[in-house]
Parts: C-alpha cells; sequence; structure tokens
C-alpha cells in the first residue's frame, strides 16, 4: 500500500516515522538512524511528510524536498494538542502526521541555507554581547572588592580600564591585575567581534530594499529589520497585523489558546476546525479598503496596521 503522508519526529540520532495510507491506515511505523534517513525516502514515492519547526528541521526539509517530496514544518506547541497519550517519541510522530493534515494548522516556511545564515549573524551577535556584558560585570565586581567603583555606562567603563591598565598604580595587587588584563584584552576582542558582525548586518540591510522599509517603523532599527526580513520572506503566512504582532512578543495568547481548544475537539470529533476568527480576516500589510488577501510584500509593512512600538528581538 502505498505510503501518502509521514510524521517524522527528528532528534539527533534516532528518528521515529509514523506513515499511513490514503484511507489513513498505519502503514508504517517505525525508528530509524541517522544514516539511514535519506535511503528510507529515497525509496519511498513522494507523499507529505510533517515535521516540527525545530532544531535541524529547516535541513532534513530542504534535503528531503531535493527527493520531490511535499515537506510542512509545524510550530511544535500546535502540533502537541495532537498528543494522544504520555509524550514519546512514536506518540509525537503520529500527531505531526495527524496535525500536517489539518486545514487550519499555521505551517513554518522552509529556510534557505542563505536564510539561516543570516540569521546565525544575530545569533552569534547577541551570544557575544551577552558574554561582553558578564565580562563587564566581572570587572566592575572585582575591583569593586579592591574599593575602586566607576558610573555606570561606556565612561565608567573606560575608567576602569585605564586603572588596570596602569602598572604603577599601586591599589590593585600584581596577581589582581594579572587576571583583570586577561578580562580586559577578551573584552576588546569581544568589541572587534561585535563590530565586525554589526559591519555585515549593516551591508545585508543596505542591500535588501524590504529590510529598508521596515526601518522606517517606530522601534525597528537595523538589527531588527533585517532579522524580520530573514525570518519572514513570505508575510501572508500571518493571518493579520496581530498575529505578526504576536509573533515578535507583542499582543495577548488568547488566540492560541482558542486555536489549541480547537485542536483538541477536532481530534476527538475530526470535524473541519473554523475559520479565521473576526479579528483575524484583514490580511497582514493590508489597509480597511483592501480585502483581498496575499496582495501584500513584506516591504508593505510600514503602511499597513498602526505602528508597532517597541522593538523586536526576531533572531529565530
Amino acid at each position: 500500500m502505498q505510503i501518502t503522508t509521514i510524521g517524522l519526529d527528528i532528534a539527533k540520532n534516532v528518528f521515529q516515522v509514523h506513515g499511513i495510507d490514503a484511507a489513513e491506515k498505519v502503514v508504517v511505523r517505525r525508528q530509524l538512524r541517522r544514516g539511514q534517513v535519506m535511503r528510507f525516502f529515497e525509496a519511498l514515492a513522494p507523499c507529505l511528510i510533517g515535521l516540527e519547526a525545530c532544531a535541524s528541521a529547516h535541513h532534513w526539509a530542504r534535503e528531503l524536498m531535493k527527493l520531490g517530496h511535499e515537506v510542512r514544518l509545524m510550530p511544535a506547541k500546535d502540533v502537541r494538542a495532537y498528543v494522544k497519550r504520555n509524550k514519546n517519541d512514536a506518540a509525537d510522530a503520529e500527531a505531526i502526521c495527524e496535525a500536517v493534515r489539518r486545514p487550519t494548522i499555521r505551517f513554518v516556511q522552509v529556510k534557505s541555507a542563505a536564510q539561516q545564515g543570516q540569521l546565525m549573524q544575530h545569533r552569534t551577535r547577541d551570544l557575544l554581547m551577552r558574554q561582553r556584558t558578564q565580562i563587564i560585570n566581572a570587572l566592575r565586581a572585582h575591583l569593586a572588592e579592591l574599593g575602586i567603583i566607576a558610573a555606570q555606562g561606556r565612561e565608567g567603563v573606560k575608567e576602569l580600564l585605564a586603572i588596570i591598565a596602569d602598572k604603577r598604580d599601586e591599589a590593585l595587587p600584581l596577581d589582581a591585575q594579572a587576571s583583570l588584563l586577561v578580562l580586559a584584552a577578551q573584552l576588546q576582542a569581544l568589541q572587534t567581534l561585535i563590530g565586525s558582525i554589526e559591519k555585515r548586518i549593516v551591508a545585508q540591510h543596505r542591500a535588501n530594499a524590504d529590510s529598508k522599509r521596515l526601518e522606517t517603523i517606530p522601534g525597528i532599527g537595523v538589527v531588527g529589520a533585517t532579522a524580520i526580513a530573514a525570518t519572514v520572506t513570505d508575510p501572508k503566512v500571518f493571518r493579520c497585523g496581530r498575529d505578526f504582532a504576536a509573533w515578535i512578543g507583542l499582543g495577548t495568547t488568547r488566540g492560541v489558546d482558542r486555536r489549541q481548544a480547537e485542536a483538541w475537539a477536532d481530534l476527538q470529533t475530526r470535524r473541519p476546525l473554523l475559520a479565521a476568527h473576526p479579528c483575524c480576516r484583514r490580511p497582514f500589510g493590508a489597509s480597511s479598503s483592501q480585502t483581498s488577501p496575499g496582495e501584500v510584500s513584506l516591504a508593505d509593512a510600514a503602511s499597513g496596521p498602526p505602528p508597532i512600538q517597541g522593538r523586536a528581538h526576531c533572531t529565530g
């Protein structure tokens, strides 16, 4: 019997497959080692494959699409409502197989390797900035133990670095100065690395018309604009501006709770899920006079709903 739909639960080493045919009868339920995955799908006729949008999912989606399969990625929180029993790999794969066929499940666009590379710049910058903050806090704490205090901000840090670099300053024991010089050197190296990454992000921003248009929205800077432009290649995945605002961390979770309740009801009754909530009838980026969805590009976000206040932290 030909497999029509597969739920694939990916992991580091052991993957779980749950496949059904056109009559929704379970045809295959098995585990695959990482090295067996591509050989298994190469032997199958093209079918629908569902995966959770988690670590390495975009890589596997790209590889499976090369074999002619239709691959759909779904947020893990949307799939969770379809888990029927205690959570394990087999139950997760079955839930993925069930969720991927539902008409109102939100799907995540498969990112290209280039898109993921652009987003890695943001994640790397974020990591380095957190490390820089840790080192500055360590410098302040160590020097405070010796009674040396400086004002907050960059000028205060410069003052502390000058004290550390002054070998004639007798307020610092030799051992303390040796340790603090190491931290100061690491801080300088982090500053240089952060600057180089930010130059690449600015160059990426200047070469992208959508990113430059997004920067015109109050509260959205170069970093937020480039992150959004690299993450959301097609804004039509959002039903309205409210969904987009929730995605970047603004708004409420009532819509998410409602969708999960509908998913549970659908799982029990097998009925089609309800249409979009009235508040989400207007497509993202459309004015009140626009009624046909999907006619707006990401670059038109600035002329759509009221400006989004606050800075976006979209690096995922």
